[in-house]
């Protein structure tokens, strides 16, 4: 029986690749290893299915199919005696025949078996490595301004042993034996249509021809352990919170020296505790007083950058907005910066001496 890979990802057949994208990463970062209450075979279950679902020709196999047919190895031949012109041979067109109502056009038979049976010749090497995905906070600025994180990741890495060929140290590569180096076996199976030659990867050899003459007692012939990397990562400035980024080749190790898997960083940003951000620009709110906003002064205002002289009008009034010029984020796609936005707030006092009530009762009786 065929796996349910929507049933995996928890979604319905109609789902759009976005969606199965979201419903991907949400379901990786729960099941995650590296997390408290992970679980490995789960967190492969996922990344399988999205494997599938997560490319559209991969995907509609699997609809019509149930599968991707990939484990069957190249395209069928039939033999050499079969003629699909005898078993079709009705009369019509030289490019097609018709038969019990329907036409059967014979350029298009190598395409539609040859889809059923697996496409193309291929080498029938294994997959490359598990993608893998991690989850990182950084703070409000270093997002601003970027930053070079370290990050230990447990993973399937290269055995050091072996460097990934899965052979003991001074011991040799040898052809395998029973696909003759090929990397394939053929099998004939019988059909309706007839008797038909498929090829498939060969089990013994995973598809590369060649095994070792005596298999690394490190990684017992994988090429890879699991391990820990301790991975750099630069975090580029102007990344908003919910941002992922891409590493390419960082994820786990391909057994037999196949290329590694992408490692998928989710990054969070906590809110700040004085500034907001939308897009690159940034938001602030400073408290000024009655006097000042009616006489009007200069006052300081903590940006990013430092404190800046923020100049306020005689006459402003409460919310008023003042634009601060590229003190905003740093932009993650495109050059400058964004603007800082500062919003002044008309401070009433809650405790008045003696002399401030009797001076703001003569405002009181002026009209003010």
């Amino acid at each position: 029986m065929s796996k349910d890979y929507y049933n995996t990802l928890g979604i319905n057949k109609e789902a759009s690749q976005e969606e199965i994208k979201k419903a991907f990463r949400k379901k990786a970062h729960e099941h995650h290893p590296d997390k408290g209450n992970g679980n490995a075979d789960k967190f492969k279950e996922v990344n399988e299915a999205y494997q599938v679902l997560g490319k559209p020709e991969k995907r509609r196999q699997y609809d019509q199919f149930g599968t991707t047919f990939e484990g069957m190895g190249g395209q069928a031949a039939y033999d050499a005696g079969f003629d699909w012109a005898d078993m079709f041979r009705q009369g019509g067109p030289s490019s097609g025949y018709r038969t019990s109502g329907f036409n059967i056009n014979f350029d298009d038979l190598g395409d539609i078996f040859g889809d059923f049976f697996g496409g193309s010749r291929t080498s029938g090497r294994s997959s490359r490595g598990v993608d893998m995905e991690a989850s990182l906070t950084i703070g409000f600025e270093e997002a601003v301004f970027g930053i070079e994180k370290v990050l230990d990741i447990s993973k399937q890495i290269v055995c050091d042993k072996c460097r990934g060929n899965g052979a003991e140290p001074n011991t040799k590569i040898i052809n395998c034996k029973t696909c003759g180096g090929s990397g394939q076996v053929t099998t004939t199976q019988q059909t309706f249509f007839g008797a038909f030659r498929s090829n498939s990867v060969c089990q013994n050899c995973g598809g590369e021809g060649k095994v070792s003459e005596k298999k690394c007692t490190q990684c017992h012939g994988s090429g890879v352990t699991q391990g820990q990397e301790r991975i750099k990562v630069k975090i580029p400035a102007g990344i908003s919170n919910n941002e992922t980024i891409k590493l390419s080749g960082k994820g786990e190790a391909g057994v037999s020296g196949l290329p590694a898997g992408d490692l998928y960083i989710h990054i969070t940003v906590p809110p700040h505790h004085q500034f907001s951000r939308e897009g690159d620009n940034i938001f602030t709110a400073k408290n000024i007083s009655f006097s000042q906003a009616a006489l009007g002064a200069k006052v300081r205002v903590k940006t990013l950058d430092g404190e800046v002289n923020l100049k306020i009008p005689s006459g402003t009034q409460s919310g008023r907005q003042f634009i601060l010029k590229n003190k905003g984020s740093h932009k993650l796609r495109g050059r400058g910066r964004g603007d800082m936005i500062v919003e002044v707030k008309i401070q009433v006092p809650g405790n008045l001496s003696q002399k401030q009530k009797k001076l703001l009762e003569e405002l009181a009786d002026e009209g003010l």
